[in-house]
Order: structure tokens, then C-alpha cells, then sequence
């Protein structure tokens, strides 16, 4: 109901035809459910919005032995370790469980989780917008992105927004605009305690465009890995329409642990058709990128002055 009055705004105000379109693009995609993961609807992806035929696309498949290994900066998290600002909603949108937070607090009552370092723009931080994941209707598949030719059963993506833009839209047409941490999770045979406080909200969203608040707020930390020194890092888009390509990846290695039931119970969810799963995308080209990954071993580094690279540098992150 909210984009049927913004967009009637638009069109009652007499707004540049071009203008309405670029608006209209942004917003359909995270409110109509209407782009589907099957090969043939990912296929009509780049018909509807042309970026999805991009050089610069995402998933790819990281692999440890074709990435450049470097001394990067840390990747900083502040906030992690605090409780999200509360309400976390949950929401079953039709192609994925998000959790949203209340963005709407002001600085003294508490602060949204942000992140800086790594290849990021020095001086700049990013965000948290939101959380996500990807999973499999099989345990043998997911994940979006692949390392070192395994597809994992699940992966969550925690969106950041760099702070210097106003608002999600406008960072969509910057190429230093967004952020995403990527996590794989790896099947056990124990429950992960830490996912309860999501997995225990799951039944009351199982139907496309359910949403609740959480009874209790979690950590980001609680749900990353152990190991968040090492990561891979690269140049790429959205894995869903629009396919903007304006986000630094930066994915760990390591993996979450989650349980053969916990798995299951993301599968209880609809898209409004059938079971909601498999909503992952086909890997793409890595085309002319690199990758890069941040290994702390002197002996396998190579050696950079990482305090002259200029990250926003075209010529760090492709080959000429």
C-alpha cells in the first residue's frame, strides 16, 4: 500500500517519465514477489533489468588457490557483539526470511551495527540494513557463492549501507554504496543454540508476506564464524534484481554450524506457490576481477604497501 501512494504521488505530481522508471525499477524488486530463482525465470532477469547482464555479477566461485593473498586491514564490526535495536521484524518476502531492524533510534539510545577496514573506502563506514539467507530444497546445494567447488546448504548475507549515502537508493547508484558479508553454513548433527531466537519465529512467517517481531533480540555476532580474520574479497552486484553492481563482497571462509533439523525448518516456509528453497542464484562470470583474500602468513603474502593502495582504484581490483 505504501509503493501504490508513493507511486501515485509520482505520477500525480507529473514526474519525468524517466525519472518515474528509474524509481519504479528500485523499488519492484523488494516489494513484488514477482522474479522467480527456476533457470528459465533467472534467465529473463536481464530482459526486465539490464545490469543483471553486467560484467561485474554475483555469486561467483571463489576459489583459495586462483585468489591474491594480502595483508589486508581487519575487517572492523562495531556493534556486533550489542543486541540489535529492537523491533528486529522477520519477514518471509517470497524469495528469502529477512530480519529488518528499527533504523528509526536515535544515536544515544543505541547504535546500528556498522563496519570499515578491509578494502573498504578508508574514512567511510557502512551500515547494517539487513540480514538474509539463501538455502537449499538438498542439503548438497544453497549457497550462492561456491569455495573451492563446495555449495554449502545455506548462506546468510548481511547487508550494509554506506553511511555517506541517505538512503538505500541512492547508495544503489554509487559504486561504493553497499556492503555484504557473506557466511556459509555447514551441516552437524547438533542444533546451533544461537540460531533458536530466528528458527523459533520461522512456523509464524511460513506464508509469503508474513512478518513479526522478534520476542527477543539477538547479537550479528552470534551468527558469524569463528574465524572472521580470514576473508575473500571482491568487486561485484545484488545476487537479485536490480543486479546493481555496487557492492564490495567480503565472505568468510570459515563456516556456521547448523543442525540437519534446524535446516529443515527454513523449508516449512511458502513462496505463495510452493516450498520456498533453491532461491539462490547461478554463478556468474568473474570476468576480468580478482579476488582477493586476506591471509596473515608472511611466507604466502605478497608484498604490498597497503597503506599507499587506494581501494576505490579500478586497477587494485581488475586485471589490464
Amino acid at each position: 500500500m505504501h509503493l501504490v501512494n508513493t507511486v501515485s504521488n509520482i505520477m500525480g505530481a507529473k514526474m519525468h517519465k524517466s525519472n518515474f522508471i528509474i524509481i519504479l525499477l528500485i523499488l519492484l524488486p523488494f516489494t513484488f514477489g514477482y522474479f522467480g530463482y527456476r533457470k528459465r525465470d533467472q534467465h529473463m532477469w536481464a530482459k526486465k533489468f539490464k545490469l543483471c547482464a553486467g560484467k561485474l555479477q554475483s555469486p561467483i566461485a571463489l576459489s583459495s588457490s586462483k585468489s591474491i593473498p594480502l595483508a589486508l586491514p581487519a575487517l572492523e564490526m562495531i556493534g556486533y557483539h550489542d543486541l540489535l535495536p529492537l523491533p528486529v521484524t522477520v519477514e518471509n518476502n517470497g524469495h528469502s526470511v529477512t530480519l529488518n531492524i528499527n533504523r528509526n533510534i536515535s544515536r544515544n539510545q543505541s547504535e546500528i551495527p556498522y563496519i570499515f577496514g578491509a578494502t573498504l573506502k578508508k574514512g567511510q563506514m557502512y551500515e547494517m540494513e539487513s540480514l538474509h539467507f539463501h538455502w537449499g530444497a538438498k542439503n548438497n546445494r544453497g549457497s550462492e557463492h561456491t569455495f573451492n567447488n563446495v555449495r554449502f546448504p545455506m548462506e546468510m548475507h548481511i547487508i550494509h549501507k554506506n553511511a555517506a549515502y541517505s538512503n538505500f537508493s541512492h547508495a544503489l547508484n554509487n559504486q561504493d554504496g553497499l556492503s555484504v558479508l557473506g557466511i556459509f553454513f555447514q551441516l552437524q548433527e547438533q542444533d546451533n543454540e544461537n540460531l533458536k531466537p530466528i528458527l523459533n519465529i520461522l512456523s509464524d512467517v511460513k506464508w509469503v508476506n508474513k512478518k513479526k517481531h522478534m520476542n527477543s533480540s539477538i547479537t550479528l555476532s552470534s551468527l558469524m564464524p569463528t574465524n572472521t580474520d580470514t576473508f575473500y574479497t571482491y568487486k561485484g552486484s545484488l545476487t537479485t534484481p536490480p543486479c546493481s553492481e555496487t557492492v564490495t563482497w567480503i565472505i568468510f571462509s570459515t563456516p556456521v554450524k547448523i543442525s540437519f533439523r534446524q535446516m529443515n525448518r527454513f523449508r516449512i516456509l511458502s513462496n505463495g506457490e510452493d516450498m520456498l528453497a533453491d532461491n539462490y542464484r547461478q554463478l556468474q562470470n568473474i570476468e576480468m576481477r580478482k579476488v582477493f583474500v586476506r591471509w596473515l602468513d608472511p611466507l604466502s603474502v605478497l608484498k604490498y604497501n597497503m597503506s599507499n593502495i587506494d581501494f576505490t582504484d579500478s586497477k587494485f581490483w581488475f586485471w589490464h
